[in-house]
Protein backbone atom coordinates (compact mmCIF):
# COMPACT_ATOMS: atom_id res chain seq x y z
CA UNK A 1 0.00 0.00 0.00
CA UNK A 2 2.94 2.36 0.47
CA UNK A 3 3.29 2.93 -3.27
CA UNK A 4 -0.44 3.59 -3.65
CA UNK A 5 -0.38 6.02 -0.74
CA UNK A 6 2.61 7.81 -2.23
CA UNK A 7 0.57 8.34 -5.39
CA UNK A 8 -2.46 9.53 -3.40
CA UNK A 9 -0.33 12.02 -1.49
CA UNK A 10 1.13 13.41 -4.72
CA UNK A 11 -2.27 13.49 -6.41
CA UNK A 12 -3.97 15.27 -3.51
CA UNK A 13 -1.21 17.85 -3.29
CA UNK A 14 -1.30 18.40 -7.04
CA UNK A 15 -5.05 19.08 -6.90
CA UNK A 16 -4.24 22.05 -4.67
CA UNK A 17 -1.36 23.25 -6.84
CA UNK A 18 1.33 21.89 -4.53
CA UNK A 19 4.28 19.91 -5.87
CA UNK A 20 5.95 17.19 -3.81
CA UNK A 21 9.48 15.99 -4.40
CA UNK A 22 10.18 12.26 -4.53
CA UNK A 23 11.98 12.51 -1.19
CA UNK A 24 9.03 14.30 0.42
CA UNK A 25 6.55 11.75 -0.97
CA UNK A 26 8.66 8.89 0.40
CA UNK A 27 8.90 10.50 3.82
CA UNK A 28 5.17 11.16 4.02
CA UNK A 29 4.34 7.61 2.96
CA UNK A 30 6.55 6.22 5.75
CA UNK A 31 5.07 8.72 8.22
CA UNK A 32 1.56 7.61 7.25
CA UNK A 33 2.42 3.92 7.64
CA UNK A 34 3.84 4.55 11.11
CA UNK A 35 0.83 6.68 12.05
CA UNK A 36 -1.60 3.92 11.12
CA UNK A 37 0.46 1.33 13.02
CA UNK A 38 0.79 3.43 16.18
CA UNK A 39 -2.87 4.44 16.07
CA UNK A 40 -3.88 0.86 16.83
CA UNK A 41 -2.61 1.37 20.39
CA UNK A 42 -2.19 5.14 20.88
CA UNK A 43 -4.90 7.77 20.42
CA UNK A 44 -3.30 9.76 17.58
CA UNK A 45 -6.21 10.07 15.13
CA UNK A 46 -9.79 8.79 15.24
CA UNK A 47 -9.75 5.02 15.61
CA UNK A 48 -10.64 3.20 12.41
CA UNK A 49 -9.74 6.11 10.10
CA UNK A 50 -9.04 4.70 6.60
CA UNK A 51 -5.68 5.57 5.08
CA UNK A 52 -7.25 7.56 2.23
CA UNK A 53 -9.16 9.68 4.74
CA UNK A 54 -6.04 10.23 6.85
CA UNK A 55 -4.19 11.39 3.73
CA UNK A 56 -6.92 13.88 2.89
CA UNK A 57 -7.88 15.29 6.29
CA UNK A 58 -4.46 15.24 7.97
CA UNK A 59 -1.61 15.16 5.45
CA UNK A 60 -3.04 17.15 2.52
CA UNK A 61 -4.72 19.56 4.94
CA UNK A 62 -1.29 20.20 6.50
CA UNK A 63 0.37 20.68 3.11
CA UNK A 64 -1.97 23.57 2.28
CA UNK A 65 0.29 25.81 4.38
CA UNK A 66 3.30 25.25 2.11
CA UNK A 67 2.68 28.22 -0.23
CA UNK A 68 2.22 30.57 2.74
CA UNK A 69 5.58 29.51 4.16
CA UNK A 70 7.53 29.75 0.91
CA UNK A 71 6.04 32.84 -0.75
CA UNK A 72 8.21 35.37 1.11
CA UNK A 73 11.46 33.67 0.10
CA UNK A 74 13.02 34.39 3.50
CA UNK A 75 14.00 32.19 6.42
CA UNK A 76 11.09 30.32 8.01
CA UNK A 77 10.72 29.11 11.59
CA UNK A 78 7.19 27.81 12.24
CA UNK A 79 5.74 27.17 15.69
CA UNK A 80 2.95 24.57 15.69
CA UNK A 81 0.95 24.81 18.91
CA UNK A 82 -0.64 21.57 20.10
CA UNK A 83 0.66 19.61 17.13
CA UNK A 84 -0.82 16.27 18.24
CA UNK A 85 0.43 13.64 15.78
CA UNK A 86 2.39 16.29 13.86
CA UNK A 87 -0.28 18.18 11.94
CA UNK A 88 0.60 20.46 10.31
CA UNK A 89 4.17 21.01 11.55
CA UNK A 90 5.79 17.61 11.11
CA UNK A 91 4.21 17.09 7.68
CA UNK A 92 5.66 20.43 6.59
CA UNK A 93 9.06 19.56 8.06
CA UNK A 94 9.08 16.49 5.78
CA UNK A 95 8.54 18.65 2.71
CA UNK A 96 10.48 21.85 3.49
CA UNK A 97 13.99 20.86 4.63
CA UNK A 98 15.25 24.45 4.40
CA UNK A 99 12.70 25.67 6.99
CA UNK A 100 12.75 25.14 10.77
CA UNK A 101 9.89 23.82 12.87
CA UNK A 102 9.11 23.76 16.58
CA UNK A 103 6.28 21.46 17.65
CA UNK A 104 4.65 21.99 21.03
CA UNK A 105 2.71 19.04 22.44
CA UNK A 106 2.06 18.31 26.13
CA UNK A 107 0.78 14.71 25.82
CA UNK A 108 3.68 12.30 26.34
CA UNK A 109 2.45 9.44 24.12
CA UNK A 110 2.11 11.81 21.19
CA UNK A 111 5.53 13.29 21.94
CA UNK A 112 6.98 9.75 21.81
CA UNK A 113 5.37 9.23 18.39
CA UNK A 114 6.67 12.57 17.07
CA UNK A 115 10.21 11.81 18.17
CA UNK A 116 9.96 8.33 16.66
CA UNK A 117 9.02 9.81 13.27
CA UNK A 118 11.81 12.39 13.48
CA UNK A 119 14.36 9.64 14.17
CA UNK A 120 12.93 7.31 11.53
CA UNK A 121 13.04 9.98 8.82
CA UNK A 122 16.32 11.50 10.06
CA UNK A 123 14.85 15.00 10.15
CA UNK A 124 17.23 17.66 11.43
CA UNK A 125 14.99 20.72 10.94
CA UNK A 126 12.42 20.06 13.66
CA UNK A 127 12.33 19.99 17.45
CA UNK A 128 9.60 18.83 19.83
CA UNK A 129 8.83 20.67 23.07
CA UNK A 130 6.93 18.43 25.50
CA UNK A 131 4.98 21.18 27.24
CA UNK A 132 2.12 23.62 26.97
CA UNK A 133 2.69 26.98 25.29
CA UNK A 134 1.87 29.23 28.25
CA UNK A 135 5.16 28.95 30.20
CA UNK A 136 7.18 30.04 27.16
CA UNK A 137 5.36 33.24 26.20
CA UNK A 138 7.82 35.99 27.11
CA UNK A 139 10.93 33.89 26.47
CA UNK A 140 9.74 33.06 22.95
CA UNK A 141 8.67 36.58 22.01
CA UNK A 142 9.66 37.21 18.38
CA UNK A 143 11.44 33.86 18.03
CA UNK A 144 9.21 32.51 15.23
CA UNK A 145 8.44 33.87 11.78
CA UNK A 146 5.16 31.91 11.58
CA UNK A 147 2.71 30.47 14.12
CA UNK A 148 -0.18 28.09 13.57
CA UNK A 149 -2.32 25.39 15.17
CA UNK A 150 -4.95 22.88 14.15
CA UNK A 151 -5.75 21.91 17.74
CA UNK A 152 -7.00 25.29 18.98
CA UNK A 153 -9.39 26.20 16.20
CA UNK A 154 -11.26 29.22 17.54
CA UNK A 155 -9.37 32.51 17.03
CA UNK A 156 -10.90 33.90 20.22
CA UNK A 157 -9.04 31.17 22.14
CA UNK A 158 -5.88 30.78 20.07
CA UNK A 159 -4.91 34.42 19.47
CA UNK A 160 -4.86 35.51 23.15
CA UNK A 161 -2.84 32.37 23.91
CA UNK A 162 -0.06 33.27 21.48
CA UNK A 163 -0.18 37.06 21.93
CA UNK A 164 2.96 37.16 24.18
CA UNK A 165 4.98 35.48 21.41
CA UNK A 166 4.14 37.64 18.41
CA UNK A 167 5.54 40.85 16.96
CA UNK A 168 4.05 42.92 14.13
CA UNK A 169 6.20 40.90 11.71
CA UNK A 170 4.95 37.49 12.87
CA UNK A 171 2.73 35.67 10.38
CA UNK A 172 -0.10 33.89 12.19
CA UNK A 173 -1.95 31.29 10.09
CA UNK A 174 -5.40 30.25 11.27
CA UNK A 175 -6.58 26.86 10.03
CA UNK A 176 -10.37 26.99 10.03
CA UNK A 177 -13.38 25.58 8.21
CA UNK A 178 -15.40 28.67 7.33
CA UNK A 179 -15.20 32.46 7.12
CA UNK A 180 -17.69 32.87 9.96
CA UNK A 181 -15.00 31.83 12.44
CA UNK A 182 -13.22 35.15 11.82
CA UNK A 183 -16.16 37.24 13.09
CA UNK A 184 -15.09 39.64 15.84
CA UNK A 185 -11.36 39.29 15.11
CA UNK A 186 -10.72 43.04 15.33
CA UNK A 187 -12.59 43.29 18.66
CA UNK A 188 -10.48 40.81 20.61
CA UNK A 189 -9.21 42.54 23.78
CA UNK A 190 -5.68 41.08 23.62
CA UNK A 191 -3.90 43.13 20.94
CA UNK A 192 -4.95 44.73 17.67
CA UNK A 193 -5.49 41.84 15.28
CA UNK A 194 -6.12 42.36 11.58
CA UNK A 195 -6.84 40.00 8.71
CA UNK A 196 -4.22 40.18 5.94
CA UNK A 197 -5.42 37.49 3.52
CA UNK A 198 -7.68 34.46 3.49
CA UNK A 199 -8.28 31.55 1.14
CA UNK A 200 -11.24 29.16 1.05
CA UNK A 201 -11.09 25.78 -0.70
CA UNK A 202 -12.14 22.15 -0.39
CA UNK A 203 -9.91 19.18 0.37
CA UNK A 204 -9.34 17.16 -2.81
CA UNK A 205 -10.83 13.79 -1.89
CA UNK A 206 -13.55 14.59 0.65
CA UNK A 207 -14.42 18.11 -0.47
CA UNK A 208 -14.39 19.17 3.21
CA UNK A 209 -14.33 22.99 3.47
CA UNK A 210 -11.16 24.67 4.66
CA UNK A 211 -10.12 28.28 5.27
CA UNK A 212 -6.57 29.57 5.74
CA UNK A 213 -6.46 33.07 7.20
CA UNK A 214 -3.27 35.08 7.70
CA UNK A 215 -3.50 37.58 10.56
CA UNK A 216 -1.11 40.06 12.15
CA UNK A 217 -1.08 41.84 15.49
CA UNK A 218 -0.09 45.45 15.98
Amino acid sequence: MTGDNRKLLAEGARCLGIGLSAVASDRLAIYLAELMKWSRRVNLIARGTPERQAIDTHFIDSLTLMPLLTESGGAVHLLDVGTGAGFPGLVLACTLPEARFTLVEPRQKRVSFLRHIIRTLDLDNVEVVADRIEPHGAAWHGRFTHLTSRAVAEPATFLPLIRPLVTPATVVILMLARQEALAGLEQLPEGTWRLATSREFGLPFSGAPRLLAVVHCG
